[in-house]
This record gives C-alpha cells, sequence and structure tokens, in this order.
C-alpha cells in the first residue's frame, strides 16, 4: 500500500501543477460557479475529459499524438478561432451594461455551456501536450499497479480542482454584486483568451 502511495501522490502533484493556471476552461468554469449555473454538470465534465485523456495517455496513446504533427496544428488553429471569439464575446460583453450582472451573465441553458466548454476544452492542444503527452510520459516510470496509482492522483487532482472551483466561486459572489467587478472579470477573461489564441498561432506558425 506504501509503495502506491508515493505514485499516487506525485500524479497528485504533477496533475494539480498542470491544472491549477488561468486558461480558457478554468476561467469559463469560474464564470459559470459565480452566477451558479450548471456548475456540477460543468465541472463534471472537465474532470471526466481530464480523466479520460490522463488514462489514454498514460495508456500510451502520447507516442501517437506525438506523431501526428498535422492534427495538432489544425486543432491548433481550430482552438485559436474558437478563443478569439470567445475572448471577442468576452470583451464585447464588458462594455455591455445588460451583462455586468449575474442576471445572464453565464449561459443559461445546459446544452450550449456544455458546448462551450467541450470546445475550450478539446480545442486546446495544450491539453493533448500537458495530460496525454507530459503526463502519459511521466507515468511511464512506473508500472502495473503503481503506473495506474499514479494515472488516479492525477485524476483525483482534476476533480478537486474543478469542483472547488466550480463551487468555491460563490464566496466571491459579494464582490460580483457591483457590476465593476463582473466588468474587470470579463476584460480579464477576453485578455485571457486573446493571449492563448496569440501564443497556439505563433507555436502553430513559428
Amino acid at each position: 500500500m506504501t509503495e502506491l502511495l508515493r505514485p499516487a501522490i506525485e500524479g497528485f502533484l504533477l496533475g494539480a501543477s498542470l491544472i491549477v493556471a488561468i486558461g480558457a476552461q478554468n476561467a469559463f468554469v469560474l464564470r459559470q460557479g459565480l452566477v451558479r449555473r450548471h456548475v456540477f454538470p460543468i465541472a463534471t465534465f472537465c474532470f471526466l475529459a481530464d480523466a479520460l485523456l490522463i488514462a489514454a495517455g498514460v495508456g500510451g496513446l502520447g507516442s501517437l499524438v506525438q506523431a501526428m504533427p498535422r492534427v495538432l496544428f489544425v486543432v491548433t488553429l481550430a482552438g485559436a478561432a474558437f478563443l478569439f471569439a470567445y475572448g471577442a464575446m468576452a470583451i464585447r460583453r464588458a462594455f455591455h451594461t445588460a451583462g455586468l450582472s449575474a442576471t445572464g451573465a453565464a449561459e443559461t441553458r445546459l446544452g450550449p455551456a456544455l458546448a462551450t466548454v467541450a470546445a475550450l476544452t478539446f480545442l486546446n492542444p495544450h491539453v493533448y501536450l500537458d495530460t496525454v503527452v507530459l503526463l502519459g510520459s511521466l507515468s511511464a516510470r512506473h508500472a502495473g499497479e503503481a503506473r495506474l496509482a499514479f494515472a488516479l492522483g492525477a485524476m483525483t487532482a482534476s476533480g478537486a480542482w474543478f469542483y472547488a472551483l466550480g463551487y468555491g466561486a460563490r464566496l466571491l459572489a459579494p464582490l460580483f454584486a457591483r457590476p465593476v467587478a463582473w466588468q474587470a472579470l470579463d476584460i480579464l477573461i477576453g485578455v485571457v483568451m486573446f493571449s492563448i489564441a496569440a501564443s497556439l498561432l505563433w507555436q502553430a506558425f513559428a
């Protein structure tokens, strides 16, 4: 049991270091959490998506992803275009008075909300490089049950983060009772989206 604890903790810490960052997916989860709309299904989707990709990486899919540069190139371009569009929507919302409140401040229907978070997740090539390639490669240092423990540790980090982010966001509700706070958040989201999109394009054509 002790032998499995070490790789599990290693997987948890490495997974957390890759997941806990200001990014497109996290910004969306935070915004939905602030208005308390579809928090559980969105956090669950993010967790299950990460778990699937981690399992694929640990299972050996990382080498296949590395051998498909054209697919990653197409995903990169699609992801950059989507992020630019979503960032523009956030900036527009920041300067549109009707969007500066909890009412209508996030996706109101579950279908569009899940479609948006799915695009933010799977159209970002970094998610494949981080979860499938990097974690998959690092898991190769372990074998058998130890590798499984490593994967479960990384998955646990993902689940803990997304549920904490979604449900913990409500602690910031008093701050976001003011329209200017929503404006600042949307501007920040827009800047983050534009920055990630520009980074993806730079990496694609560099």
